[in-house]
């Protein structure tokens, strides 16, 4: 396996690294149960201590942290650094409220005192993606180690740099030698780890594919997995939203990370009556968007994370307008270095167009015009996707009613699906299982351990 830091912004290779041998990785391993076995003893303050440390690190380097993400895949240097931002907010966040979250729940049980407690299970494993390589693992260790897990976080092959540097923040806050490891492995060797004895559960954001492997393998050995995976979601724009607004949003909640966003504004989905001036204000804007060096502030969209990337969204662009999809704007490669798409609009798709049903992972963006509200509804819900989505209107009552019809995970209200430490993330149907982020995000690899007396006279 190539692991590799490749600047998307020039496609040239910047540094490599080797694969970990089976002996490094069995080693890594053995110390994370070993390090587990004291850890778990630890107190919430204490870990909370530990977790503080590294967000205060993290913000205290964000600038040079910044700057590895954009190089190594491409993100916008301004959001690059708000996601160290968010990254540290989330760690502070379960230092902070992750011993209320995990207190004893007492019961009232007919019979008899009981109440849940809320233990730690091991050693869990976690695979992690390129688009936002330090808040996805963030959102995965902060709980985790403030419930007295340890973890392994097997990161994407192409932010090497990023990988280590979350690592050393650990390091560097004093953690404890296995409470966080770094594993430099393909993913195929992340699943096949998955049947490790020492390992106790698994977490994954990736694609439909690596999720479904990585299931298997938990399925097989009885172990408990959380799975967020692709979306395509829709953002449904009703006859009385501020069109103007809604179209600036629509903007950010396409482009954001250069399109390369699970939960970004995939689908947009207006009803006939606002059909004309949403599209064309839409396209207005993204025409005149500024492509070029995501160092560069002045910069709008940059590249894809790697070559490879941008291959494929512009097969899929070619596959959809030969199959009768229509282009409203873009549609090829920009004409300089690196892995650059232009800012792209499809429309006129319909079911048998590999736009309609497959998710696309960078600026391309689907256009629909449909008769009315429920069409809307009845579009959106028309795919293998449910992450998240969102509903612009100016009746907020609507929007609710409208939300609640639409089978996803998340859906929000006049603004783009988003993210924040105390909202739960995760989807349904192909898009995955599970929860992160909030308290529900504390509440997945945790025994809740019933513990009830009853007295020597009560009944059986």
């Amino acid at each position: 396996m190539s692991i590799q830091t490749i600047n998307p912004t020039t496609n040239e290779v910047v540094m490599s690294f080797d694969e970990m041998t089976d002996s490094t990785v069995n080693t890594a391993v053995a110390q994370a149960a070993s390090a587990y076995n004291d850890w778990r003893k630890t107190s919430f303050a204490h870990r909370a201590q530990l977790l503080h440390k590294v967000a205060d690190l993290m913000r205290a380097k964000k600038e040079q942290l910044a700057k590895l993400i954009t190089l190594e895949m491409g993100k916008l240097l301004s959001q690059a650094e708000g996601e160290i931002v968010l990254s540290a907010d989330i760690i502070d966040y379960y230092a902070d409220h992750g011993a209320k979250f995990l207190a004893d729940k007492r019961l009232s049980p007919k019979y008899g005192e009981a109440f849940i407690r809320y233990s730690p299970i091991g050693v869990l494993l976690g695979v992690e993606p390129w688009n936002f390589p330090f808040y996805q693992v963030a959102r995965f260790a902060a709980p985790n180690i403030m419930i007295g897990n340890t973890v392994l976080v097997k990161h994407a092959s192409n932010v090497p740099q990023c990988a280590l540097a979350i690592e050393d923040l650990f390091k560097e806050a004093e953690a404890p030698a296995g409470l966080y490891t770094n594993l430099f492995i393909s993913g195929k060797r992340a699943s096949a780890l998955v049947s490790d004895v020492r390992i106790k559960g698994v977490s994954l954001t990736g694609s439909e594919a690596a999720g479904a492997s990585l299931a298997a393998e938990a399925g097989k050995h009885l172990k408990k997995s959380v799975l967020e995976l692709g979306g395509s979601d829709a953002f449904i724009i009703l006859e009385d939203a501020d069109i103007d607004k809604t179209v600036e949003w629509a903007v950010v909640g396409r482009m954001n990370n250069n399109g390369e966003c699970c939960v970004a504004a995939k689908r947009f989905i207006a009803v006939e009556a606002i059909a004309d001036e949403f599209i064309k204000k839409f396209t207005d804007k993204l025409s005149k968007l500024k492509v070029g060096d995501p160092m560069d502030p002045a910069t709008e969209l940059g590249p894809l994370c790697n070559e490879a990337a941008a291959v494929q969204i512009a097969d899929q662009v070619s596959r959809s307008v030969s199959a009768g999809a229509r282009l409203l704007l873009g549609g090829k490669r920009v004409n300089r270095k690196g892995a650059f798409m232009e800012p792209t609009i499809l429309t006129d798709l319909h079911p048998g167009i590999p736009a309609y049903h497959e998710e696309l992972f960078g600026p391309v963006a689907s256009f629909y015009r449909v008769k009315d509200e429920q069409a809307a509804i009845d579009l959106a819900n028309d795919s293998d996707f449910g992450l998240g989505g969102s509903v612009f209107t100016g009746d907020v009552e609507r929007g609710r009613r409208v939300a609640d019809q639409i089978d996803t995970g998340m859906v929000f209200i006049n603004h783009p699906t988003w993210t924040q430490a105390d909202l739960p993330f995760g989807g349904t149907k192909g898009s995955g299982y599970g929860r992160e982020l909030s308290e529900l995000g504390i509440d997945e690899f945790v025994n809740k351990k019933l513990i009830r007396t009853s007295a020597l006279s009560d009944p059986f």
